[in-house]
């Protein structure tokens, strides 16, 4: 059964959130990364349930559900092997803000455990499309 503390919450809550984290976890599998050797894999669902995966991540599961017509978002799972939640970098972020603050972001570890945030906390005080309307 599902256990939370401090805000970490183990696998077996949500069905299609753990299936986010699997896919999440497969992409990573094929990241290129021979300098750092810092795998990272995301996988991001749309509105409608469709999921998109990348690799070195965020902004390329992104860019491929927008190049498959989809420009609204639901949740994104970020994976990594480091023992720490992952969490995106700031280019990453930038991206996914481009797309509404209001939606969920995974940090995942490899045991399959998770910290729920929103884009908006991952990015506090940040510019968006929202900005350029005045």
């Amino acid at each position: 059964m599902a256990d939370m503390q401090d805000g970490v919450t183990q696998r077996g809550v949500c069905a299609w959130i753990d299936e986010l984290i699997r896919k999440s976890r497969e992409a990573k599998e094929f990241a290129y990364c021979p300098y750092s050797n810092f795998h990272v894999g995301a996988a991001v669902m749309t509105l409608d349930g469709t999921v998109f995966t990348g690799i070195c991540a965020e902004r390329n599961a992104i860019s491929t559900a927008i190049s498959n017509g989809h420009r609204k978002f639901k949740a994104i799972a970020i994976a990594s092997d480091s023992a720490e939640f992952i969490s995106p970098c700031g280019g990453c972020r930038q991206v996914m803000r481009e797309f509404g603050v209001d939606w969920d972001v995974y940090l995942t570890k490899p045991d399959g455990s998770y910290r729920k945030m929103s884009v908006k906390e991952t990015l506090p005080a940040s510019f968006g499309p929202d900005d350029l309307e005045n």
